[in-house]
C-alpha cells in the first residue's frame, strides 16, 4: 500500500493492473494445462474463461475510470467464483482420489489459492479506498 499517494498497490501495481495480470495468468494457465494434459474437455479451460472475464473488467476499469468501482466489483466477484470453483478439490479429497486426475486437481488447487489471494487483495483495496474517502 502506497499511503503517500493514496494508492493501494499489490506488488507495485494498482489493483486494476494487478487484476489485469491475474486475468492473463488464468487465461495462460487454462491453455497451457489443457495442452500439457492433452485434454479435449472444455472444462480444462475454465480458468481461461474466468480469466477472460477478469481481464475484460480490469481493462474496462482502467479505460473508464468513472466506472472503475463497478467494473472492479465485477472482477472481484469473478475472483470469488474462481476461488469457490477451486473448492471442488475438497470433493476429490473426500473421495480419496486426490490428484487421481493430476492436471484437473492442480488447476482446482491453483484456482482455490490464487482466487483466494485475489479476493483478499480486492477486499483490502476496497477497504483502503473507503478509508481514504472517509478522511
Amino acid at each position: 500500500m502506497d499511503q503517500k499517494n493514496n494508492l493501494f498497490t499489490v506488488f507495485g501495481k494498482t489493483i486494476e493492473e494487478f487484476s489485469l495480470y491475474y486475468g492473463i495468468f488464468l487465461i495462460v494457465w487454462g491453455v497451457v494445462i489443457s495442452l500439457l494434459s492433452g485434454s479435449s474437455s472444455y472444462t480444462s479451460y475454465i480458468p481461461s474463461y474466468l480469466g477472460v472475464i477478469i481481464f475484460i473488467f480490469s481493462y474496462l476499469s482502467l479505460k473508464f475510470v468513472n466506472k472503475k468501482k463497478i467494473f472492479m466489483h465485477i472482477a472481484a466477484t469473478v475472483g470469488l467464483i474462481t476461488m469457490l470453483g477451486g473448492l471442488d478439490i475438497l470433493r476429490t479429497m473426500l473421495k480419496g482420489n486426490l490428484f487421481g486426475n493430476f492436471w484437473a486437481d492442480l488447476s482446482k488447487l491453483m484456482m482455490l489459492i490464487t482466487g483466494g489471494l485475489f479476493v483478499y487483495y480486492c477486499f483490502s483495496s476496497f477497504k483502503f479506498a473507503r478509508k481514504i474517502n472517509n478522511l
